[in-house]
């Protein structure tokens, strides 16, 4: 719904304008501002304008459900509301609460003169979607605060404090309250001034003053380049305000609309805004009743004191949320504590917390010793050994001493959660919450929702995600969930590859570049590879057809489970975490192809890739078939938070939309026809058959 409404305050048009719930740019609502500015322009008995938010913000900019279609282009657009309003023959003001961000901004730069209550932020976030500010923002920003400040603001895209600009031509002023009485009084002092002959003030007009413009814009372009390698929108605004400043402001815009368009219709901005709208949409449960009232949660336990439960502690702590910290073992627990004091240190060393917080912090902390101490807590969370039979020791437990009501959630991230509900009296309880190491740090939560889990239960999950600063995606439950179902069949291929010619190395530093922050090797030496074992031996038990993977089993065997014993699928130096190639690795894997009779043949950095990501495609298509995973884009979420996914390919699901999905189901079966090729592997999942076949996608869009 957008709103304009006209009326008039002595001499001056007030116009308040609202499109819920941030007042986005939106067709309607431009359409309808063009309508209000214009009628006060023909308006004799009108002599200023003001342009506020009805709803207690401006504006937090464009509407980027319109961007990659027709509608971001369908008049009048944005560029013809800002024109208009540098054509204005009467003041127009802008009074900014809440935030002007990206066009709010934009909008507010192209008026005459601008008013903020200074609780209010601004900024131009469009960097974050792999755009540049493209209605004016590379244009007029540097022209009122300076082109290193203005390029500071742009490639930085956070909102910032309207304090920061109070005394530079952004603000005529920066009030504390009766933001619109300051408004009018703007407008009508304005007006007066332009009686006298006074030229009305444009952002246009501002000259430039930059003494040494190439060597600033050269420093600017060399610093993006490095932090900023994979992403074409820094340099673009680098690009835009250098030429705007050399050509004047109309060259300018020229330079900056068609850059804008660009980037727009590239393929980083595709990934990036799907991201955006992934982030929004994986709250949204489908059958959750939007009526769900979460429980209470005021108090927290967590068992185990390991790396685990510490961090998982350290999340409830920083949102002032009391945790009580269970171990059997006081030596244990009384490291547990002290490893969570020193990452609180570590912040304050880092500037990034003062000591009174972190002794607030640690006050909310009860160590126990017994699980009656923690019977009154609102929800519980284990994170102990991942063994099922020690699960069931713990479910039994709590199930005894745990509170009417009382939440009970597993860090498991592999075993059965329905499972485990089934030891308790209360399965409507039981919920898994699979937070990845380091738990403090690490974005992702998979919110793991088992057959029998209540709706106001899911619903608490979720919101105490959001209190935490988690990302949360909902996953159903089955071996491995979301993320390290599809991460097997991703090392599975990784270990295919070495079986088949290629070294460790060789794979890691192909999905390297191709933009992984570590491949599979690399990565399961950090994790240890002794966690990869033990799921396996699991499966092997277990009967399910898992192939045995001889060199990894074998080095495991021989003790080599990564970074903490100095040794895995690299050697590693003392001091030193950078991974070497290892002889005896090399070795072993020689003597597995020779007992395989397996002659090795030379494998390419692109098939690498393609086997590797169409692997956790392939595996991401069945998760969606059996409903374990909402939607494509949440898997998306787990593999850009998770597993270190390159942000700017959009996910494994997003990225092969990019390919089309047509020539990923062709790839995969000239994998599986190749000599030697697993073409039961590489049989395409029905779902991404169909959608192959159709010229479908899985996220909606194909760039």
């Amino acid at each position: 719904m957008s709103n304009v409404d006209y009326s008039i305050r002595g001499r001056i048009a007030v116009i308040a304008f609202q499109a819920p719930p941030v007042n986005s740019l939106g067709f309607a609502l431009r359409d309808g501002l063009v309508s209000a500015l214009e009628r006060a322009s023909a308006d004799a008995a009108v002599d200023g304008i003001v342009l506020i938010g009805s709803n207690g913000t401006f504006s937090a900019g464009a509407d980027i459900r319109e961007f990659g279609g027709a509608a971001v282009r369908q008049g009048p657009t944005l560029w013809t509301l800002n024109s208009l309003l540098d054509s204005m023959p009467k003041p127009v003001v802008a009074a900014i609460e809440g935030v002007a961000l990206g066009g709010g901004l934009e909008l507010a730069m192209s008026c005459h003169h601008r008013v903020a209550l200074a609780t209010a932020r601004v900024g131009l976030p469009e960097v974050k979607l792999g755009l540049l500010p493209g209605a004016g923002g590379t244009q007029r920003l540097p022209r009122l605060i300076g082109i290193e400040n203005a390029l500071n603001v742009m490639l930085s895209g956070e909102p910032l404090s309207v304090g920061m600009f109070a005394k530079s031509p952004l603000f005529d002023a920066v009030v504390e309250t009766d933001l619109l009485g300051a408004a009018v009084k703007v407008a009508e002092t304005s007006a007066a001034a332009l009686k006298t002959g006074q030229a009305l003030p444009r952002a246009r007009d501002q000259r430039i003053r930059e003494p040494d413009l190439e060597a600033l814009m050269g420093f600017a372009r060399n610093t993006v380049k490095t932090a900023f390698k994979e992403y074409p929108a820094p340099l673009a605004i680098i690009d835009a305000v250098q030429f705007g400043a050399k050509n004047g402001f109309d060259a300018g815009q020229a330079e900056e609309g068609r850059l804008f368009k660009q980037l727009m219709d590239g393929t980083v901005s595709a990934s990036l805004r799907h991201i955006f709208f992934a982030e929004r949409a994986a709250s949204r449960i489908a059958d959750l009743p939007a009526d769900t009232k979460p429980r209470n949660v005021q108090q927290v336990a967590v068992i185990g004191a390991g790396t685990m439960g510490s961090g998982i502690s350290i999340n409830f702590l920083n949102a002032g949320i009391g945790v009580r910290l269970l171990e059997l073992n006081k030596e244990a627990l009384d490291r547990g504590v002290v490893r969570i004091r020193e990452v609180f240190e570590g912040q304050v060393k880092k500037g990034k917390l003062d000591v009174a917080k972190l002794e607030a912090r640690m006050a909310l902390l009860k160590p126990v010793l017994a699980y009656e101490d923690i019977g009154d807590a609102d929800l519980v969370i284990e994170a102990v050994f991942e063994e099922m039979s020690v699960k069931e020791q713990v479910f039994s437990k709590l199930d005894a001493v745990m509170k009417p009501g009382a939440i009970l959630a597993t860090n498991t991230s592999t075993l059965d959660v329905d499972h485990i509900a089934a030891i308790t009296q209360r399965p409507q309880d039981v919920i898994g919450l699979h937070f990845f190491s380091p738990a403090n740090i690490m974005k992702l939560l998979e919110v793991v929702r088992g057959a029998k889990t209540a709706p106001d239960v899911l619903a608490t999950a979720m919101t105490l995600a959001k209190k935490i600063k988690k990302t949360a995606v909902v996953s159903g439950v089955c071996d491995g969930f979301i993320g390290n179902r599809m991460v097997h069949q991703y090392v599975a291929q990784g270990m295919a590859m070495v079986d088949e010619g290629a070294s460790p190395e060789q794979v890691d530093k192909a999905i390297e570049k191709f933009g992984f922050a570590m491949g599979p090797f690399r990565m399961g030496d950090l994790a240890g590879n002794d966690i990869g074992w033990h799921i396996r031996k699991r499966q092997y038990a277990s009967g399910s057809h898992v192939k045995r993977q001889v060199v990894a089993d074998r080095l495991c065997e021989m003790g080599r489970f990564g970074q903490k014993t100095g040794s895995g699928w690299y050697d590693y130096k003392k001091g030193d975490r950078n991974a070497y190639p290892s002889p005896v690795v090399a070795g072993v894997i020689d003597e597995a192809r020779k007992a395989a009779g397996i002659t090795p043949r030379k494998i390419e950095p692109a098939e690498i890739v393609d086997r590797l990501v169409y692997a956790l495609v392939n595996e991401g298509a069945r998760i969606l078939e059996e409903k374990i995973a909402q939607r494509a884009s949440d898997i998306d979420l787990v593999y850009l938070t998770g597993y270190g996914f390159p942000i700017w390919r959009g996910g494994p699901m997003r990225y092969a939309d990019s390919q089309s999905l047509y020539e990923v189901a062709r790839r995969m079966r000239a994998f599986g026809a190749q000599p030697g090729g697993d073409a039961e592997f590489w049989t395409p999942a029905p779902l991404l058959a169909r959608l192959a076949a159709e010229g479908g996608s899985f996220t909606g869009g194909a760039a």
